[in-house]
This record gives structure tokens, C-alpha cells and sequence, in this order.
């Protein structure tokens, strides 16, 4: 009889290795008949592919040619455009779960295959959220971004993360998917409110002070041209957030963070909260210069930054116009905020601090209490003082 209990067993190790590639392209009137851009991206070799537009509400109304434009486009270049599908943007599109069933049913309705593509134009949360639908839909669609916010250009929409909120938690739901392609085009910021342009340049100021001194002090140099939203300033400081997001993406040996340290979330685990408790009021840059300037006086007050350090990242950021504060800090639950970031990063707790202004460091453990005393120098303004030093 045969032994139902062999006390040796039979393992087949698998392994095997995926390399990605994606352009990240940044230039101007991407629907100009004679700019070819975009219609190179399209592998025409066997049959004609789809592709379904996937715009942004809030985009079509400060532009209401652009839909027309971009049927131009496609016939101009012998592209097979399906009609355009208008979805309602911010953050509010990620908790309605009619926009996942919007995009599977036109899935479904143009028998769209995994050899089309999905066109999405929009903001950050956009983007998200129609990445989502296109990574699960066929187990993935061609999907290109082209993002319209300063935040989702220089930061979310160029890296391989999509997701959509579940219960109000912010990206619950989510995947790993490298997009097709991303183009970044400036002509679609420009209709943009001071408010959404001011937000992206969060993120900007966050990869500086983790990754790259030089770029730091570049921003603070043109602080007051930034906060004119000037266009040489404003470029250079997208393309070098871009730069640094795809960077840390290609070197850091977890892409797809299998471990839990995420250098690139310095200052959002506040952030997170604060726009949850906000509902959404606060713009998720903005939580991000008030997560940034949390966590900064945080790194001051355990002695890892000077003061005069500390100075200079308060200063950038109210030179912006950053409000550095908000009601929703008053409800910041420290130790629950914590422990939902540390169930997101599916580990230990690992929170990024600074050493110094362009070095992270990865710290375990956070002290509660003189995480309150930092939370208190942002609701007092105790750190207008500081500022006098830089």
C-alpha cells in the first residue's frame, strides 16, 4: 500500500525575471496634427488597435476642444478611436466604484483586448483610478497616462502604482502595473487653478529632501519664480521630480515593494490621514507640505536636522503658499495614523525621516509624544520663530 504520509516532499523552485521599459515623454500640444508623438506609440503591425479615451471631467470643461482635438488627431494619423468616456475627477472618483464599471463595460461593449490601449487624460486621482479598471480588466491593458496636474506629472502618474480607495482608506485597493507610456504634456497644466499647480510641487520638494540636495536647494533658489508658477522654473522642477520618482523605481531593488520601506512616502502617513479626515478638502499635495513640515519638525526635534535646516524647509514651503496649518490636525490620531500606515506597507513600521536636508533615513519606531510636540509647533505656529535663523 502506498505511503500516504511520505516523510520526504518534492519542491520545484520558480523563478524568473521581468524587465519593464516605458517612455516618459515631456513636450507641448500633443494633438497638433503634425506632432507624430503619440500616434508612434501605437504598435499598428497586425490588426488596427482600439483605443479609448478616458478624460477627466474637470479637464473637458476648462478645455471643451479637447475632445474634438483628439478625434482630429486619430483620424488624422489612421488611429481606431472609440468614443471618448468622460469621468468625474479628484479624489472622489477613487471611492465610486460606478467609475471601475464604467470602464468594464466599455471593455466589454468594444471587445477591447489586452492588445488595445486605454487612453487616460486627468489628474492624479484619474489616472488611479482608470489604471486600476485597465491592470485588472483582461488581466491588463495597454494603458498610456497623460497627466494633467502638476502632482500626477511629476510624481503619480510616472511611476507603476494604480489604485482606488475601499471604506474611505486611501489606495486599498491597488496594483502594480507598469503604464504602456506617460506623456507629459505642459500645455494641459495651463488652465490649471494656483491651488492644483501649487499642490504638485510637494512632491517635488519631497524626492529633493530624501534623495538630492542640489535639486533642494534649486527649488529654494526659485522659490519666488515657483510661486509665480513660472514656466522655466516650473519645467525643470517637474522633469527633475519625474527624473528622481523613475530613478528610485529602477535602482532601489523594490519596485514593486515587496519590503517595507517606501522612501518616496516621506511625510505621508500624516498626509494619507489628513485627507481622509479632511473629506478630501485638503488637496493630497497639500497634505503632503503638511506632512512634510510635520515630519521636518519631528527630524528637528529628535536632533537629526539643524535648526537652520529645519528653517529653510518651513521657508520654501509658506513662500509657495503652502497653509502648513489645518483643522484636520487637531483630529490626527498619531498612534492610529501609524498603524494604518504600517498595515499599508504590509511590515514593520517604517517611517522616512531626515538626517540632513537631501538624506533620508529609514526610522522604526516614532516617539508619540514628541510627535504631539511637533504637531502642536505646526497648530501654535511655534515654528515662525524658527524661521528667522535660515
Amino acid at each position: 500500500m502506498a505511503d500516504l504520509y511520505p516523510t520526504q516532499h518534492k519542491i520545484i523552485q520558480q523563478s524568473f525575471t521581468v524587465q519593464y521599459q516605458y517612455p516618459v515623454m515631456f513636450l507641448r500640444n500633443s494633438f497638433a496634427l503634425d506632432n507624430s508623438a503619440l500616434a508612434e506609440l501605437i504598435d499598428n503591425q497586425d490588426e488596427q488597435p482600439k483605443i479609448l479615451p478616458v478624460i477627466d471631467g474637470q479637464v473637458v470643461a476648462k478645455q471643451p476642444q479637447l475632445i474634438s482635438q483628439i478625434y482630429s488627431y486619430m483620424q488624422q494619423h489612421g488611429l481606431n478611436c472609440l468614443p471618448a468616456i468622460q469621468i468625474a475627477g479628484g479624489e472622489a472618483c477613487k471611492n465610486d466604484t460606478q467609475v471601475l464599471d464604467t470602464i468594464y463595460s466599455a471593455v466589454e461593449k468594444f471587445a477591447i483586448d489586452r492588445h488595445s490601449y486605454i487612453l487616460v487624460i486627468g489628474g492624479g486621482a484619474v489616472i488611479d483610478a482608470v489604471g486600476y479598471a485597465a491592470a485588472t480588466a483582461h488581466r491588463g491593458i495597454r494603458l498610456i497616462r497623460m497627466p494633467t496636474t502638476v502632482l500626477a506629472q511629476n510624481d503619480a502618474a510616472v511611476g507603476v502604482k494604480n489604485a482606488i480607495n475601499y471604506h474611505k482608506r486611501k489606495n486599498y485597493l491597488g496594483t502594480f502595473v507598469p503604464p504602456f507610456a506617460v506623456i507629459n504634456d505642459h500645455d494641459l497644466l495651463d488652465t490649471l487653478e494656483a491651488r492644483d499647480k501649487r499642490a504638485g510641487i510637494a512632491e517635488a520638494i519631497k524626492v529633493a529632501l530624501i534623495k538630492d540636495r542640489a535639486f533642494f536647494y534649486e527649488l529654494y533658489s526659485d522659490k519666488d519664480a515657483l510661486a509665480k508658477f513660472e514656466q522655466t522654473a516650473m519645467e525643470s522642477m517637474i522633469y527633475k521630480g519625474a527624473q528622481w520618482h523613475l530613478h528610485h523605481i529602477a535602482t532601489s531593488g523594490d519596485a514593486f515593494e515587496f519590503g517595507s520601506a517606501r522612501p518616496l512616502d516621506f511625510g505621508h502617513w500624516s498626509a494619507h490621514k489628513l485627507e481622509e479626515i479632511s473629506n478630501n478638502s485638503l488637496r493630497h499635495g497639500e497634505a503632503v507640505a503638511i506632512g512634510i513640515a510635520l515630519d521636518s519638525i519631528y527630524s528637528h526635534l529628535m536632533g537629526y536636522i539643524q535648526q537652520n535646516e529645519l528653517a529653510q524647509i518651513l521657508i520654501l514651503l509658506e513662500t509657495l503658499g503652502f497653509e502648513l496649518t489645518h483643522p484636520a490636525i487637531y483630529q490626527l490620531d498619531v498612534k492610529q495614523a501609524l498603524n494604518e500606515f504600517k498595515e499599508h506597507l504590509g511590515g514593520r513600521l517604517c517611517i522616512t525621516l531626515l538626517s540632513q536636508i537631501g538624506c533620508g533615513f529609514e526610522a522604526r519606531e516614532i516617539d508619540i509624544a514628541v510627535m504631539q510636540d511637533a504637531i502642536q509647533a505646526l497648530q501654535l505656529q511655534e515654528y515662525l520663530n524658527w524661521t528667522e535663523v535660515a
